[in-house]
């Protein structure tokens, strides 16, 4: 390996990562992956504790795909490497970017494949990181945008590691002509029409010819701010502990306001980074700090962005995924199976789960009809809460536990049929909690109501 120094160091810090089991090759059978697979393969013996697999996405997007597929399928045979394909659906949405849609497509198939003890291996290298620099700075990143891929992060379960992100191309191509390893050339990498083949060809070529070190210097400059994202991400982690509530998807407006607007943003980005929800441009930012956060209590602005909003609701600012149409009118029926309750879909709403408890959730007097209907509220309901001595109005309980107006419209309220009767029971209202008369009491067995919403960062539990 003396005359590829990069591949060298790389493959010797691979080496040195502790903690998994498992090395997953996202391997697309283009010259880079296939110098990856192939250096895997073949130095086994390094770590003898691990397997070495690879996984080919086929997005369905070019009709070549599934011969493309078949390549890697053969590469993998001759070096005795498992091999399996992830069939996705990566066409984008109206608006939506190709390449995104793609890239978002493909690592979210990718996540669920991975354990905690595996980590899947990409063969971004040095001339990438350069790309994903200059097309963050083009788009007016900050420092977390043009700290660019990291050579180790979280993926699903699992991690995402990228050992080549210290190696130029040029050295990937000599290991594989040399090796006389065959690999596919997809004829879109030629399109400038997408704007990294753009730089690929185009600039970057350019700046080469002036500048023969720009992959290396533009490396240095994405992990010095990478570095610089790192503490700031601190400073703005402790600022989150200070506005943190019950809720991970909560904020304490009162916290907030205390906090320089510099370090409102930074915690803003932060926070909506913890949540996996996407980032609000500068604009929309300042729509926040302006309307959210200085808005009259009994206000309920709402501020959106592709893919997710921010409400606020009293004192409390919430951020959750865009909330999808809902129609509260819709009843559903949920039959028991052999004692077994199964979860329940409710579309655009969430999924409601019975789970099994002692002292606390629902009797098993309140299943003797072998069926339950959930249905959500319509105004002019009346509920006993366990603890009460009295009903009351709904819309007045859940005002007086803070539940915001958005979800309650989305809570489910859960019905026993009753017998020649026109209306039905109410047993339980998720957030709220089960009905006096049908509450288990301490050392009885019951059954909990668990809901898991797609609007909230986390599962309610009564």
């Amino acid at each position: 390996m003396a005359e590829y120094p990069g591949i060298a160091t790389a493959i010797a810090r691979l080496s040195a990562w502790p903690g998994f089991r498992r090395f997953i090759v996202g391997y697309s059978g283009g010259m880079d992956s296939h110098v990856l697979l192939n250096l895997l393969a073949t130095q086994r013996e390094l770590w003898p504790e691990r397997t070495v697999e690879a996984i080919y996405v086929d997005h369905g997007l070019q009709a070549v795909s599934a011969a493309w597929g078949e390549h890697c399928a053969g590469v993998c045979r001759l070096l005795n490497v498992p091999f399996r394909v992830l069939k996705i659906d990566a066409r984008p949405a109206p608006g939506e970017s190709p390449e995104a849609a793609a890239r978002c497509a493909r690592y979210a198939a990718l996540a669920a494949e991975l354990s905690t003890d595996a980590a899947l291996l990409t063969a971004h290298h040095r001339d990438d990181q350069a790309e994903t620099l200059l097309l963050q700075l083009l788009r007016g990143a900050g420092p977390h945008g043009l700290a660019a891929m990291p050579a180790m992060s979280r993926l699903g379960q699992g991690w995402l590691l990228r050992p080549l992100l210290e190696v130029d191309r040029d050295e990937l191509l000599a290991y594989a002509r040399a090796h006389d390893l065959q690999w596919i050339e997809d004829a879109s990498n030629q399109d400038t029409g997408f704007d990294r083949n753009y730089l690929r060809h185009q600039v970057l070529p350019l700046l080469r010819e002036r500048w023969p070190a720009v992959n290396r210097t533009l490396a240095r400059s994405a992990r010095l701010c990478a570095e610089t994202a790192a503490w700031l991400d601190e400073e703005a982690a402790a600022d989150l502990a200070s506005a943190a509530t019950d809720r991970s998807d909560c904020l304490a407006i009162p916290a907030l306001q205390a906090l320089s607007e510099l370090r409102q943003r930074h915690l803003l980005r932060y926070w909506l980074r913890q949540l996996n929800l996407p980032i609000p441009d500068a604009r929309q930012l300042q729509h926040i700090l302006h309307d959210a956060l200085t808005a009259a209590a009994d206000r309920n602005p709402c501020i959106h962005w592709p893919g997710a909003e921010i409400r606020r609701y009293r004192d409390r600012l919430y951020a959750m995924p865009s909330l999808r149409p809902h129609d509260a009118r819709q009843r559903f029926l949920w039959r028991v199976d052999a004692e077994v309750w199964p979860p329940l879909e409710l579309p655009s709403v969430g999924r409601l789960a019975l789970c099994k408890a002692m002292g606390e959730g629902l009797r098993s007097e309140a299943f003797a009809g072998g069926s339950l209907i959930v249905g959500f509220r319509q105004g002019g309901e009346r509920f006993q809460p366990a603890g009460r001595r009295h009903s009351q109005e709904l819309k007045k309980l859940l005002q007086q536990a803070g539940i915001p107006p958005w979800e309650r419209e989305r809570l489910p309220l859960v019905y026993r049929p009753r017998e020649r009767r026109r209306n039905c029971e109410l047993l339980a209202v998720v957030g709220l909690g089960i009905a006096a008369d049908f509450a288990a009491e301490p050392g009885e067995p019951g059954w909990q109501p668990v809901f898991q919403s797609l609007s909230a960062a986390g599962s309610g539990i009564l």
